[in-house]
Parts: C-alpha cells; sequence; structure tokens
C-alpha cells in the first residue's frame, strides 16, 4: 500500500507536467498518423493500379515493419540531429507501413465486376476510385489506421531518445536513475499513461470508422 499511496502521491504533485507531456505525446501521434495515412493511400492507391505495383509495395511495408526504430532514430539523429524531426519522419515512416499493406490489400479485394460496371455507367476512373473502391476497401483501412496508432504510440515513447516530445521522457528519465528517488515512480506513470492514451486513441478510432463506413458495408 505504501508503494500505491508514493505512486498516487508522485503523480497528483506532478500532475500538471504529466498532463502536458501525455498532451504532446497524443499530439505527435495523431499528427503522424494522419501525414502517415493520407501518403499510405496515396501511395496504395497508385501501387495497387498494377500487380508488380501492389507487391512492391506489400513487399516494401513487410521490409520495413523490420527496421528496429532505434536503428532509424539513431540514423535520421546523425543526419538532422536531435530535436521533434527526427521524431517526426520515424513516426511517419511507421505508421505509413501497415497503412499502406491495409490499403493494397482493401483495394484488391473489390470485386471486380463492380469497377467493370461503374465504368460501364460511365463513371470515371476517378470517381469509380472515390464513390466505389475507397468506401468499399475503408474499413479494411481504417483497420491498418488502428494498427499504426497503437504502435506509435509505442515508437513515440523511444522517439525520446531523439529528445522528441510526449511521455518518453519521464520514462527515460526513471530508468537513468534506476535505483534512486521516485525512479520507479516515473517509469510507471510515463507507462501507463502510454497505455491510457492507446486506448482512447483506439476507441475514438473504432467510432471515427462505425461513422465513416457505408451503412451497407457494416452491415455485411
Amino acid at each position: 500500500m505504501t508503494a500505491v499511496t508514493d505512486f498516487f502521491t508522485f503523480v497528483t504533485e506532478r500532475w500538471s507536467v504529466l498532463s502536458f507531456l501525455a498532451y504532446q505525446h497524443l499530439s505527435l501521434v495523431v499528427q503522424t498518423l494522419v501525414v502517415a495515412t493520407v501518403l499510405a493511400i496515396v501511395v496504395g492507391v497508385l501501387a495497387s493500379r498494377t500487380r508488380w505495383g501492389a507487391d512492391a509495395a506489400q513487399a516494401f511495408s513487410a521490409i520495413g515493419l523490420t527496421v528496429p526504430s532505434y536503428a532509424l532514430l539513431g540514423l535520421l539523429v546523425g543526419i538532422l540531429s536531435i530535436g521533434v524531426l527526427p521524431s517526426v519522419i520515424a513516426l511517419v515512416f511507421f505508421g505509413f507501413l501497415p497503412i499502406l499493406r491495409n490499403v493494397v490489400v482493401g483495394l484488391a479485394a473489390v470485386d471486380p465486376d463492380l469497377i467493370e460496371s461503374a465504368r460501364g455507367m460511365g463513371m470515371s476512373r476517378v470517381s469509380t476510385l472515390v464513390r466505389l473502391e475507397l468506401p468499399l476497401a475503408w474499413p479494411v483501412i481504417m483497420t491498418g489506421v488502428r494498427v499504426s496508432a497503437q504502435m506509435l504510440m509505442g515508437v513515440a515513447a523511444i522517439a525520446a531518445y531523439a529528445l522528441g516530445p510526449g511521455l518518453g521522457g519521464y520514462i527515460f528519465s526513471g530508468i537513468s536513475r534506476t535505483g534512486g528517488a521516485n525512479a520507479t515512480n516515473a517509469i510507471v506513470a510515463g507507462t501507463l499513461g502510454i497505455l491510457i492514451l492507446a486506448v482512447v486513441l483506439d476507441v475514438v478510432l473504432n467510432l471515427l470508422t462505425r461513422f465513416t463506413t457505408s451503412k451497407g458495408i457494416s452491415r455485411v
């Protein structure tokens, strides 16, 4: 009970700092997730036009996910120096990969007969993509967005290595002071904060998926 009491006292005394760091963490993840989603949709649509393009996108996504986040951050820090920019680039890169894969998979699953029927009715290629293909693939795409969001929550913590914003700095601070006063409390507070943010963001994205998915598709 003493440890729990100490932890709650620690959080209460530093609530203003923790809440600000949580805001920074969530803001970093959401903004990079939006950028990654837009890029992934554009690249995925272009890649899915040909079989070799779709295969190349899938291969790039699979290989890219094997890159250690520490290694990429270290490379970016060496090129760009420490700060927010390396963190943003790293998060966009890792967020882009799962969404790209799901964009390609979702578009590939659209029935070709439906596309041919739409084209036969006089719809242009762009109109067919916007009004038919993307809406049908949207649930799969949003699944990739949700997976990406959860992954970015963890990567954003590691971004503290490059002095990026967020709760990761609190975790690293606690680790660097292991055995010292409040070191464990700092680690636990930062970790719990990230877990809570991850759950909240996933709930929001799940609701967004429901509200933006065609009723006809959602009933399938």
